[in-house]
């Protein structure tokens, strides 16, 4: 009997799944501070790492999943300081990171160096970047249950497989992204002079992100 339950859960209607895919992948698509940053450091240190983010930030979209299948998501809708404290914290990682670019020349992050750079690293500031974002599990907890039938079986269930759907589509679009934005990197990368210049763009993208996430508002 618990194996057709779970079975009903992991089946979504063919007209659920088609309205969701679609909406996740122009979701996905749509620009915003997780696609603009994948493709920042994409085209600063290659394929590879933009990948590497990704997978962090896809991570980030676990810990967001969970957090409205769990419930925990509504704390941050409806305390103001939990919010506040994430978005700042958030705002306060990427100045951070728009400070190393700004410092960064044409030896700094366009470099084989940099290109270098731990995967781990770029792994974990995938993470950072996507937890960090509160309006993320805000608006997973606006979305999600709008796909769900409480017919179906349990809705932590369903929340959690709608969320891993969200997570495969984010793979797609932003390795998509990586790839393309990887391939201009390079060819930018071979003048000095655009690497510097790539390197105060990508630094006026975190900052104006930073600004951006302070001022968000529930």
């Amino acid at each position: 009997t618990h194996y057709f339950v779970l079975m009903d859960v992991i089946m979504l209607s063919p007209d659920t799944l088609l309205l969701f895919l679609t909406a996740s992948l122009l979701l996905c698509i749509a620009p915003g501070p997780d696609n603009i940053f994948v493709l920042t450091q994409s085209m600063l240190r290659g394929v590879g790492s933009g990948l590497f983010v990704t997978f962090g930030l896809c991570t980030g979209l676990l810990v967001h999943t969970s957090a409205v299948a769990l419930g925990v998501a509504v704390i941050f809708q409806q305390s103001l300081l939990a919010f506040t404290i994430l978005k700042l914290c958030g705002a306060a990682y990427l100045l951070y990171l728009a400070w190393g670019a700004f410092r960064a020349g044409a030896s700094g992050l366009g470099s084989l160096k940099a290109a270098a750079l731990d995967k781990t690293a770029l792994y974990r500031r995938g993470i950072v970047m996507n937890i960090t974002n509160p309006k993320v599990s805000i608006f997973f907890l606006a979305f999600l249950p709008q796909f769900t039938n409480p017919t179906q079986g349990h809705l932590t269930l369903q929340l959690l497989e709608l969320g891993a759907i969200f997570i495969v589509c984010t793979l797609l679009v932003f390795g998509l992204v990586s790839l393309l934005a990887g391939k201009l990197g390079n060819w930018f990368n071979q003048s000095p002079k655009a690497e510097v210049i790539m390197n105060r763009v990508a630094g006026s993208v975190f900052a104006a992100l930073a600004v951006k996430l302070s001022l968000t508002e529930r």
